[in-house]
């Protein structure tokens, strides 16, 4: 079959199928793009005469648009993705920070950045890196350390092999993350004689390992041996659709349930074995546990910095990993468990039959967390007056938002408070990304996630998008997008005139918020009147409907408003960024200057050096 390059990475592409469960779906829903000189006669002509199999997306930027793609396959739970192709030059190093979301996160997406000529006839072509040391070095280099596979295609006999490997990664719940292949703008418009059988319709079967049988038993005797356990459910939990294994096992042995950024939902936030949010962002409940357990078990969970308090958390713990990657499995010295999650969850139920927790630490788990259900409610009673605090805000979306509804946020204070206090009963309701803490990722990853929700004919279940003023101003493009292909964002935008977070975590170094606020600059630096940004004007200005509010009333009416709205809608809302939500009493490693002549940072350094006290090696 003589087709070009591009033509054939195109129907490849679109006869690639996962299945797991018995479930059988194309696996690639389309194809993002931005086109250029290093894309537009390969890639780009091949999508336009075969656009019946591989849908195109135009985007608005190259890292938003490897943001969304990280949201759709996210919500479908990795069994879906996109490819993502740009140009050579910038629009491919835009993509990078994309292809390190992806990564750090173990979402799949296919990653087709043009590339430079691999005859070298025209070198140097328009936007070539020329490195004196080899020809063979381009700007797609970059790419290398944040994907899981990578290959630059110089000839088309290489094709085949890399399209086979880029799908055994993308569909390994082990091995996903970015997969890169860089293609040399010649060789995707050059013509060759491909074998039929490479488009033939393929399965990817996605597998539930189960336990080794020893490895069950050793897991299960270091649990029954505890007298306080405590599982820190992790995205493994979720992406394996585990939760009501999850939810059997916690009832089935009184077990209480920590959950990180990735596996908050893995239970309702109302369940008895359910303590909340985990780690530097989590509940006083589910920390005072931590601080007490005896055996921690992690269920699909990486064990960031941010669940285990910078390794403050597990004070005397002994860890059960149960984990698809033996990589994340072997972490702090554990039982390795490596297993697909509702396999390894099913399987430690049986081994532990007729075996529970004390029933009064069942009590004091409930008693625990109704202090802190207390804590929150307190925190959304929203005031009448003045600009509401951002935890006011997040108990007015919540109230405004369904159960099927799905929260969107990445970066900043937005995150850890959402972390704490927002409440879920859906397992797919809750869409943190915070893997990589990327500003930036919010409205792309929302749009993302509602194309997935619209795809699956969950038409009525509203997106939220949450995201600050800095994390606007880095990336609304995708406003644009949402707009042209019809998809509904309710995109609640606080504006606190500044970087919120790392205000607090400034102040919290004694480096008294430096560089946070947006100010004018005057004689002593950026310390001057607010800057007369309207960010409500440049949403409208992008196509969306905009509604404001000032206080807590005004919020709740725009909020019902853009839920009646059949479009993207922006809900601007000012808050007052010195009303702190509350606290889940934890730590982060943040390292203070050692010597300062500020009175400020030497405060901070003897805290810092008195926390630091409470790191262990987890050995």
């Amino acid at each position: 079959m003589r087709l070009t390059t591009g033509q054939a990475i195109v129907r490849f592409l679109a006869n690639q199928w996962s299945e797991r469960d018995g479930v059988r779906q194309r696996f690639f829903a389309g194809c993002f793009g931005i086109f250029g000189h290093g894309n537009v006669a390969g890639i780009g002509e091949a999508l336009l005469e075969y656009g019946q199999d591989l849908p195109y997306y135009q985007a608005r930027n190259e890292q938003a648009m490897v943001h969304t793609a990280v949201g759709f396959a996210r919500a479908h739970d990795r069994l879906r993705a996109f490819a993502c192709t740009s140009s050579i030059g910038p629009g491919a190093t835009n993509m990078v920070t994309g292809a390190a979301l992806a990564t750090v996160n173990r979402i799949p997406v296919l990653l087709l950045p043009g590339d430079v000529f691999a005859t070298r006839v025209a070198n140097p072509v328009l936007q070539e890196l020329e490195d004196p040391r080899s020809y063979d070095v381009s700007v797609n280099d970059a790419f290398k350390p944040v994907s899981r596979f990578w290959d630059r295609i110089n000839r088309p006999e290489q094709l085949p092999s890399a399209l086979l490997a880029a799908m055994r990664v993308l569909t390994d719940p082990a091995e996903t993350g970015a997969v890169t292949l860089a293609l040399p703008q010649d060789v995707q418009a050059e013509a060759y004689d491909w074998p039929e059988e490479l488009f033939a319709e393929r399965v990817w079967h996605v597998a539930r390992p189960v336990p080794e049988p020893a490895a069950l038993a050793r897991a299960a005797e270091l649990i029954r041996g505890a007298e306080r356990p405590l599982i820190v459910a992790g995205g493994g939990v979720i992406y394996s659709r585990a939760t009501d294994e999850l939810r059997a096992f916690a009832e089935a042995t009184g077990v209480p349930v920590g959950e990180t950024q990735a596996g908050k939902g893995s239970l309702p936030w109302d369940h008895p074995q359910a303590a909340g949010a985990i780690g530097a962002t989590g509940t006083t409940a589910a920390n005072a546990l931590a601080r007490e357990a005896d055996v921690v078990i992690g269920v699909g969970t990486r064990y960031s910095d941010f669940t285990t308090a910078s390794r403050s958390l597990f004070g005397r713990a002994r860890f059960v990993n149960l984990n698809v990657a033996a990589f994340d499995a072997a972490k702090h010295a554990g039982v390795s468990l490596v297993a697909d999650a509702a396999a390894g969850l099913a399987g430690l139920r049986g081994a532990l039959e007729g075996w529970s927790v004390p029933e009064a630490y069942r009590e004091e788990t409930r008693e625990r967390v109704g202090r802190w259900n207390a804590v929150v409610d307190e925190a959304f009673h929203p005031s009448e007056e003045g600009l509401p605090a951002q935890a006011e805000v997040l108990g007015l979306v919540g109230e405004a938002a369904r159960e099927c509804d799905v929260v969107v946020c990445a970066a900043g204070s937005m995150p850890g408070d959402l972390h704490r206090l927002w409440r879920p009963r859906d397992p797919k309701g809750y869409h943190v990304e915070y893997g990589y803490s990327c500003m930036g990722y919010e409205i792309a990853g929302g749009l993302g996630v509602k194309m997935a929700l619209d795809e699956g004919g969950d038409t009525g279940r509203e997106v939220f998008v949450m995201v600050g003023d800095g994390s606007y101003l880095m990336m609304s493009s995708e406003l644009v997008t949402a707009v042209q292909e019809g998809v509904k964002l309710i995109v609640v935008l606080v504006q606190n005139h500044g970087f919120a977070s790392i205000g607090n975590l400034s102040e919290s170094v004694g480096a008294q918020r430096f560089g946070t606020r947006y100010r004018y600059r005057t004689g002593s630096g950026l310390d001057g009147e607010v800057l007369p940004v309207d960010l409500a004007a440049n949403a409208a200005s992008l196509g969306a409907r905009v509604f404001t509010a000032r206080t807590a009333p005004e919020l709740r009416d725009a909020l019902a408003r853009a839920r009646a709205a059949s479009g993207t809608t922006v809900v601007h809302v000012e808050t007052d960024p010195l009303r702190p939500a509350p606290d889940g009493e934890a730590w982060w490693d943040v390292p203070v200057a050692e010597v300062s002549g500020l009175d400020t940072v030497r405060e901070a350094r003897a805290r810092y050096e008195k926390d630091k006290q409470a790191q262990r090696p987890y050995l």
